[in-house]
């Protein structure tokens, strides 16, 4: 017995396998210099490590921020040249 892979049941439709074999000979003729790819990741102050060192048989005990948290979003453009547009939402 093999693991499956799953994909959308979509991908098999004639007129979608159509347009991704139209993308995929355009592909060739495309200048990596014009293309640019957005990313987007966030960090959040909830974040607090569950772990940490101490003498044996001590508790460790440690401060974190606790009901105010906030999350920021950061959404940038990456080009063959590097990063371009950063933006902190």
């Amino acid at each position: 017995m093999e693991k499956k892979t799953a994909h959308a049941a979509e991908q098999d439709r004639p007129d979608i396998l159509t347009r991704r074999q139209d993308w995929f000979d355009v592909q060739p003729d495309l200048d990596p210099k014009r293309l640019v790819f957005i990313d987007e990741t966030w960090a959040s102050t909830n974040m607090a490590r569950r772990y940490g060192r101490c003498l044996r048989g001590q508790r460790l005990r440690s401060a974190v921020p606790h009901g105010h948290w906030k999350t920021t979003t950061f959404v940038a453009g990456l080009q063959l040249t590097g990063i371009v547009a950063p933006m902190v939402l």
